[in-house]
């Protein structure tokens, strides 16, 4: 974004090669500044707070985020989040092995880097990193090459905005599978024009850019549910641990292929897209046949789709809820 600022706007002023080059990187201080001060001002996550046995604290900051709902709905769920803590707690022996020993866990870990590793698979960082290599190949020059790229980046802000507010309508699994299918018919599309590109056809030129238009509007719900999906479906015990497992797995795969796709580029070029057309089919594949939709469960509730449930849970059977806590508490007197 700094990049195409500078470009569409400062570039005529910035005639010096030493402020041409320093003023995007000094410029992206600004979303970073925001964000630290941003910081300051975020709560604590009411099931940490609830992890920590600052059950008060945990009420205060779940009663700030459901501002507006029933408060008996809300403190179901503020009970639905402690007995899940309890119930794990009971059930001991967590060790940072447990992700990979209990198959349940396993499974959420698979699933998780899965959806990481098919963000870099999808081929986006290769339009993104090498646009002005590709941009090359058509014949479009350097300067124009970093116009098209920062304006796909803006527009990329638009997408992510409006797919953002459509998650909790649409779900996760459907958004991933129409982002597979559009992704893998992009690639195709810019695969097989480039066979027989013709450099005289403008036109020609001009599709193939449009469909990294394209590539780019429909990575949007992986973009987004990548980071999404991850974080809802671990255990509060190993949720962090399970989150920075598959945030590795996206940077370990972009980093593989940073290494090789700018030689892969100079040797096949635009083939080099079929590469990515399969990822994005089995990716799709994939998202169809093993992927649990998530939409509409709390965290807690996720165990019901993996098929490790302790408790009952207070939003959906509070009875049994009730019932259950009241057994625990016995067992754990009668232990003591």
């Amino acid at each position: 974004m700094s990049v195409f600022f500078c470009l569409l706007f400062l570039e005529p002023m910035l005639t010096c090669h030493l402020w041409t080059g320093r003023f995007p990187l000094a410029f992206q201080l600004v979303p970073s500044l925001i964000l630290l001060i941003g910081v300051f001002f975020l709560n604590e996550s009411p099931r940490w707070l609830m992890e920590k046995d600052k059950q008060e604290e945990a009420r205060a900051v779940l009663n700030k985020l459901r501002s507006g709902l029933d408060q008996e709905l809300i403190d179901l769920e503020l009970h639905e989040i402690r007995d899940v803590i309890v119930a794990d707690r009971a059930l001991g022996g967590v060790s940072w092995k447990s992700i990979l020993t209990r198959p349940t866990w396993r499974k959420r870990l698979l699933l998780g880097c899965a959806v990481q590793a098919f963000g870099p698979l999808s081929g986006i960082n290769v339009i993104n990193y090498y646009g002005p290599r590709l941009y090359n190949i058509l014949g479009i020059s350097t300067h124009t090459s970093l116009m098209i790229i920062g304006i796909s980046g803006a527009l990329s802000i638009v997408y992510c905005t409006i797919g953002l507010w459509m998650l909790e309508k649409v779900g996760r699994v459907k958004p991933l599978i129409v982002s597979a299918a559009g992704l893998a018919a992009a690639l195709l599309v810019n695969a097989v024009q480039a066979q027989y590109f013709n450099a005289d056809n403008e036109n020609q030129m001009r599709s193939m850019v449009a469909m990294n238009f394209v590539f780019s509007l429909f990575y949007t719900p992986l973009g987004i549910i990548s980071w999404v999906y991850p974080a809802e479906i671990f255990p509060v015990e190993v949720r962090a641990l399970g989150n920075a497992i598959t945030t590795f797995t996206n940077w370990a795969v972009n980093l593989i292929f940073a290494q090789f796709s700018p030689n892969a580029l100079s040797a096949i070029e635009f083939k080099y897209f079929y590469v990515f057309f399969v990822f994005n089919i089995i990716a799709m594949v994939c998202y169809i046949f093993f992927f649990p939709e998530t939409k509409g469960r709390t965290l807690e509730q996720m165990d019901e789709l993996f098929g490790d449930q302790l408790v009952p849970h207070a939003m959906k059977d509070p009875a049994g809820a009730k019932a259950a806590m009241e057994k625990q508490e016995v067992i754990t007197q009668e232990a003591e």
